[in-house]
């Protein structure tokens, strides 16, 4: 298996990271380094086509997307090209069901980008720019215009879902031939100052997860092409001393568990999935061992998660219990400058 990290490398994104490393992971767990691509300014989160051949990079604080091509043998990637997202700031993106085009969320100019992909998995120019349009929250420093933070399609491909964490609204699309038109919902909004910043559906339920970054919460969607907001829960039940944000979410691949991480109290935390309702119970949270966790991930087969420290220059890995979901720390521990994004890819 191979993994592929990004990490911020400039001064205004306090990066210490020198652009996106690859590395084989043996069947023992250690890493061993592949390459090495340089150059390349804050590559932040990754997108994977299906068949696992393409890699495609937004660029935090910039104005750029890349294509890199894998090589599944040797795990090494190959940049195919780079285009203008016609926005500031990409943070994240997502493929179309066919793969012919990538959505782009910009979060420094509060637009949507839809950009064409060719057939050797180039960007094409972009086709296609929404404004987003709401009300700035309460917090006057992340919150003073719209900030889209995530981009993803609904498991029918016919549908995306943008939450912006500036105008304390997370907004629904249609996708169709290419192009973005806003539901007949549009849009549904937060509790102000929440903050939503990550998105991901329910393998199996029509349920939809929202993280909230500012406070620390998540919320559960009934999801029908429409959302109905149905549960909100904390993740911090007992509090926490000093300022707390959540970054990335996750499900398990067999839909019974649930797991978000906190910045500040520096933990990913675990809730049981009720399986008719989709409704969370809290179970515990794990210390990553690290400061600020911004991201994780784990690997295919769900055995292990990988939590990015991007403060403490780390990568911390923790073993899955399949039958509760648990984290138990395994010990290793890979030093990469402001880690940002991890994505593996099984070898052939």
């Amino acid at each position: 298996m191979f993994a592929y990290v990004g990490c911020y490398t400039t001064p205004d994104r306090d990066g210490r990271g020198d652009g996106i490393n690859a590395y084989r992971i043996g069947a023992d767990g250690a890493w061993s380094h592949v390459q090495h691509l340089g150059g390349l300014e804050n590559p932040s989160l990754f997108t994977l086509n299906r068949a696992r051949t393409r890699l495609y990079c937004v660029h935090g604080g910039r104005d750029r997307v890349s294509a890199f091509a894998i090589d599944r043998a040797t795990g090494r990637l190959t940049p195919i090209n780079h285009i203008d997202c016609l926005g500031n700031n990409p943070v994240d993106s997502a493929l179309s069901g066919d793969e012919r085009h990538l959505v782009i969320g910009n979060y420094g100019t509060g637009t949507v980008a839809v950009a064409p992909i060719g057939d050797d998995g180039e960007l094409l120019p972009v086709t296609q720019v929404v404004t987003l349009h709401g009300t700035p929250g309460p917090d006057p420093h992340h919150q003073a215009s719209s900030h889209p933070h995530a981009v993803i399609f609904d498991p029918t491909h016919r549908y995306v879902i943008v939450p912006d964490k500036g105008f304390d609204r997370t907004f629904l699309f249609h996708f169709h031939d290419g192009r973005l038109t806003p539901t007949e919902q549009a849009y549904i909004d937060s509790r102000r100052g929440a903050a939503p910043r990550h998105t991901i559906f329910h393998p199996s339920l029509p349920v939809l997860y929202v993280n909230n970054e500012l406070d620390s919460t998540v919320t559960v969607f009934r999801w029908n092409g429409a959302a109905t907001e149905s549960q909100t829960v904390t993740t911090i039940p007992g509090g926490h001393a000093g300022r707390n944000t959540t970054a990335e979410i996750a499900v398990s691949p067999d839909g019974r568990f649930l797991y978000v991480s906190n910045r500040g109290q520096d933990s990913v935390v675990l809730y049981k999935i009720d399986p008719l309702n989709g409704h969370l119970t809290y179970v515990e949270a794990t210390p990553t061992g690290g400061n600020r966790p911004r991201f994780f991930a784990a690997d295919p087969a769900f055995r292990r998660l990988y939590a990015a420290n991007q403060d403490s220059d780390d990568i911390a890995g923790f073993d899955i219990d399949s039958k509760t979901g648990l984290l138990s720390p395994t010990g290793i521990v890979l030093r990469v400058g402001s880690p940002s994004a991890i994505s593996f890819v099984e070898s052939t």
